[in-house]
């Protein structure tokens, strides 16, 4: 009962932002002593800081009322703490690796510390680690926290399957990023880390499909709330549906996934097939986008990864659909055509409303929520036992 108390705490603070323990019982639907033994415990871990300020309800008077209805002294405010680094969060991208030291507090948007080029091996990596690790800010670490693209088996911290990573499937890679900081390590999907950190900047947000295209094509499912919890550790494998007369080679060793006619690689390379005497690069494709609009080849690939949304937003029975990623570097054609082509598709587009909304990436959010959930509850419930 104490870990589930704890758990729904934190998740209310993560909602709330900044409460007082009066609040925080109010809002859950528990007693005050409970509710102020689960944040003095928080606050002596260091999990939780105490902040200036009222309660919301009577911050005009210099009064305030409690849980209770009575009159009182102002209660404390308490928030996740910001001040304090307690977790590496790692991002494994196909170019860079990006790197930064996170609070529990964390931040909505990305700001990583460190950038360093992804090599072609893991023992490469992980000195490329080393080295990075000398850099950044020191602190009492709980632990490492690493997105990772690919099929990943979470509970165990192991890259099943990476099409365009191959190097990182490598049963060792959980184990050797460990040694490099001496603590416990988590392997996280990058579009559950997403969707995770969408969920945290906006929680009222609570069902939805998160969207991510890049060096791939992939997704995550929100419902409720909480990360769908996929029977396989398979998640939104969206860019590996078949497109019909694709005839492109896709690193996953199929032929004609969506992903590599809309991927960035993907783009770029229909692009060059247009313009074979261009410049073939991502902002020569964004000028041609902005004097010409959607060319036709184009209108073909975002109609077709529309229709791949639409088919997964009419199997799962939503009517949100969130995009990140590099598309919306492109001119603002590109995802309204997307988000029309979608709407296009969804069933329920014919009977109710439907949102298509473009977002930033909160990678870092998602990995500090993430490592709140499997590393931080574990650790109270530990130390309250």
């Amino acid at each position: 009962m104490r870990h589930l108390n704890t758990q729904a705490l934190l998740g209310c603070l993560r909602r709330l932002g900044v409460a007082s323990r009066a609040e925080l019982a109010k809002s859950m639907g528990m007693s005050q002593p409970t509710a102020g033994k689960i944040v003095d415990d928080l606050l002596s871990l260091g999990v939780l800081e105490e902040v200036g300020g009222e309660e919301s309800s009577g911050r005009e008077t210099g009064k305030t009322e409690n849980a209770g209805g009575r009159l009182g002294r102002p209660g404390r405010m308490v928030r996740l703490d910001q001040s304090r680094p307690r977790f590496i969060g790692i991002q494994l991208g196909v170019v860079r690796t990006q790197l930064a030291a996170l609070t529990v507090g964390g931040v909505d948007e990305d700001r990583w510390t460190l950038q360093i080029p992804t090599p072609d091996s893991l023992e490469a990596w992980i000195r490329s680690l080393r080295a990075a690790a000398r850099k950044l800010p020191q602190g009492d670490f709980w632990g490492v926290v690493v997105s990772v693209p690919g099929i990943v088996d979470e509970s165990i911290g192991h890259i099943l399957f990476s099409p365009n990573i191959h190097w990182s499937e490598a049963p060792e890679l959980l184990q050797m990023i460990q040694d490099v900081w001496g603590v416990p390590a988590l392997l996280v999907q990058e579009e559950r880390a997403l969707a995770l950190g969408h969920l945290s900047a906006q929680p009222e947000a609570r069902d939805f499909l998160l969207v991510d295209f890049g060096y791939g094509v992939g997704g995550a499912v929100v419902v409720d709330g909480r990360l769908y919890a996929n029977p396989l550790p398979i998640s939104g494998e969206l860019g590996h549906t078949p497109v019909k007369g694709n005839s492109r080679v896709c690193g996953c060793g199929a032929v004609g996934c969506v992903e590599t006619l809309i991927s960035r690689r993907g783009l770029l390379e229909s692009f060059g097939a247009h313009h074979p005497k261009g410049e073939i690069t991502w902002t020569a494709l964004a000028q041609a986008i902005e004097k010409d609009g959607i060319a036709p080849w184009l209108g073909e690939a975002l109609n077709a990864a529309g229709n791949v949304i639409a088919g997964a937003l009419n199997v799962l029975g939503l009517r949100k659909v969130v995009l990140t990623g590099s598309l919306g570097e492109l001119p603002p054609a590109v995802l309204d055509h997307l988000s029309a082509s979608i709407l296009s598709g969804a069933m329920w587009a014919r009977f109710g409303e439907m949102d298509c909304q473009e977002a930033p990436r909160r990678r870092t959010a998602g990995l500090v929520g993430m490592a709140i959930d499997r590393l931080v509850i574990p650790m109270t419930a530990r130390e309250g036992s």
